[in-house]
């Protein structure tokens, strides 16, 4: 077999592991994904996306420092992919080491000043550590990146309210009442703010 050969044959290798190792997550086979990711990376060593799939899966696992590692070996691998440093970032958060998330999400944000995940990813452990005022700056720019979601909305009326700014958490349940008129409905009983008119 020539060199070409082996060279396809192994480029075969990985996309078929790789396509198998997905419709094992579709089945939710974690251990399946797993196995064929490992098997991948036979075929490409240290291949950034094979790694950040098994590392979701540990995660999803609940094996969380193991995925933890497993990112950290991707970023290593590829520092410049922004996905990979958020991914990190949400699993340092629901490990409650909000610190180091936040530092997880501004990276992503360096790398992509659009990342609208980061920017919320980055308030939550924000408003977790009592930082509201700068959990207000990240929320303000996911908002606008992301307008018509109401997550980016919710988190943004909460912390208004809770520094005081009353006026403000009413505007954006007025605003929500517009698009998602449940969300603000729910912030209105959360808060005792004035609830939207029912369409």
């Amino acid at each position: 077999m020539s060199a070409g050969e082996v060279s396809m044959a192994a480029r075969v290798r990985y996309w078929l592991c790789v396509e198998l190792a997905r419709w094992s997550k579709a089945f939710r086979r974690p251990d399946a994904a797993i196995r064929f990711y490992n098997e991948a990376l036979v075929a490409r060593p240290d291949d950034p996306k094979a790694l950040a799939g098994i590392a979701f899966e540990l995660a999803q696992m609940g094996q969380k420092r193991e995925a933890l590692a497993v990112f950290d070996r991707v970023i290593v691998i590829k520092p410049t992919w922004a996905e990979a440093h958020f991914d990190r970032g949400f699993l340092l958060q629901e490990m409650n080491n909000h610190d180091a998330a936040i530092e997880a999400f501004d990276r992503a944000i360096a790398l992509n000043p659009d990342h609208d995940r980061a920017f919320y990813g980055k308030a939550l452990s924000l408003i977790s550590t009592k930082r509201s005022d700068e959990a207000v700056a990240s929320l303000q720019r996911n908002t606008k990146l992301q307008p018509m979601s109401p997550f980016g909305w919710y988190q943004l009326a909460r912390v208004q309210f809770d520094r005081g700014k009353v006026d403000k958490a009413q505007s954006i349940i007025d605003h929500l009442a517009t698009f998602e008129p449940k969300v603000a409905a729910q912030l209105a009983r959360e808060t005792g703010l004035r609830a939207p008119p029912r369409l």
